[in-house]
C-alpha cells in the first residue's frame, strides 16, 4: 500500500516538472550530430517523428515542455569550454539545460512540429539579430567631438522616433518592419502595436526593445535603413506607409515608392501582386526636430 502511494506521489510530482527538448530542426545540423557514436538516429524525418511522439506523450501526462534549437557548432564549443565529452548523452542534456536558461524556446501545446518549427526558427533569428545589433552599438564607443556614447544616444533617438511613429499613424493596429543593411546579412525587426480602449499603444516589450535596437544601429551607422508600417482599422482598407532613414529623421516615401517597396520580393527582386483592399499611402516626416542629417560622429 505504501509503495503504491509513493508511486502515485512521484507521478504527481512528475507533472510539476518542466522540461526542454533540444531539437535538430535542420537536416544539416542533424547530419553533423551523426558523427557521434552515441547519437543513434540515422534519418532526420524519423528523428522528428520520434521527437513529436515524445512531446505528445509528455503533454498527455500534463507536463510542460519547451523546445529549443540544438546547434551542433555551439554544442561543440560548449563541450570544449566545459571540458565535457561531446559524444555523451549527459553532455547533450547539460547543453540543452543551458539552452533552456539563456536561449530562445517555444512551448509545446500539442501543435504539429511542422507548425511549431517556423516559430522556433523565427524566435532564434530574432534573438540573434538583437544580440548582434546590441554588440554593434556597444562597439561604437564615444563621439570624438562631444564625448557622448554613440550607441546610447542612437538608441534614445530611435525610441523617440518610434513614439512619434505610433502617435502620428492614426487609429488602428500597426505592424512595423525595420530593415538595416549590415554585413553579412540585413538586420530585420518587426513590431506589432495594438490599441487599448483609450487609444494607447499596447506593445510587447521584447519586440519594442529589438525594434528600437535595430533602428538605433541604422541611426548610429548612418545606414540606408528603411521602415514600413501597415495599419489595420475596422471599416477601412489597410494603409501601408514607408520611410527611409536620413540621419536621425525618417523621410516619407511617396505612395508610388511604398507600392514598389511593398510589391517587390526582397530576395529575388521579382514583382509581387498587390493585395486588394490595401491603400499605399504617403506618410508624414518623422523626427523633424532633429538637425538635417542627424548627429555626426
Amino acid at each position: 500500500m505504501a509503495r503504491t502511494q509513493h508511486t502515485t506521489m512521484r507521478r504527481a510530482l512528475r507533472r510539476e516538472v518542466a522540461g526542454t527538448i533540444g531539437l535538430l530542426a535542420d537536416e544539416d545540423d542533424f547530419a553533423a550530430m551523426r558523427r557521434y557514436r552515441t547519437f543513434t538516429f540515422d534519418d532526420h524525418k524519423t528523428y522528428l517523428r520520434q521527437a513529436e511522439g515524445l512531446l505528445r506523450s509528455l503533454a498527455s501526462e500534463g507536463g510542460h515542455t519547451a523546445i529549443a534549437l540544438f546547434d551542433p557548432e555551439e554544442y561543440e564549443e560548449y563541450c570544449a569550454e566545459a571540458g565535457l565529452d561531446p559524444d555523451a548523452p549527459a553532455s547533450r542534456t547539460r547543453f540543452t539545460a543551458e539552452l533552456a536558461a539563456i536561449g530562445p524556446t517555444v512551448p509545446y501545446d500539442g501543435q504539429p512540429l511542422s507548425a511549431l518549427l517556423p516559430d522556433l526558427v523565427d524566435e532564434a533569428v530574432r534573438q540573434a539579430t538583437w544580440e548582434y545589433a546590441t554588440m554593434l552599438l556597444a562597439r561604437l564607443g564615444t563621439c570624438a567631438v562631444c564625448g557622448e556614447d554613440i550607441g546610447r544616444a542612437a538608441f534614445g533617438r530611435a525610441a523617440d522616433l518610434l513614439v512619434q511613429l505610433l502617435d502620428t499613424s492614426g487609429p488602428g493596429t500597426r505592424h512595423l518592419v525595420c530593415s538595416v543593411p549590415a554585413t553579412p546579412e540585413t538586420l530585420l525587426a518587426a513590431l506589432h502595436a495594438a490599441q487599448d480602449t483609450e487609444g494607447n499603444a499596447e506593445l510587447d516589450e521584447t519586440e519594442a526593445l529589438e525594434f528600437t535596437t535595430v533602428l538605433a544601429v541604422g541611426i548610429a551607422t548612418h545606414s540606408a535603413a528603411g521602415l514600413v508600417m501597415r495599419t489595420t482599422a475596422d471599416g477601412r482598407p489597410d494603409r501601408v506607409q514607408g520611410w527611409r532613414l536620413h540621419g536621425e529623421r525618417l523621410l516619407p516615401l511617396t505612395a508610388a515608392e511604398v507600392f514598389d517597396a511593398y510589391c517587390t520580393d526582397a530576395v529575388s527582386g521579382d514583382l509581387v501582386a498587390p493585395e486588394s483592399g490595401v491603400d499605399y499611402c504617403a506618410a508624414p516626416p518623422i523626427g523633424d526636430d532633429a538637425p538635417d542629417g542627424g548627429h555626426r560622429h
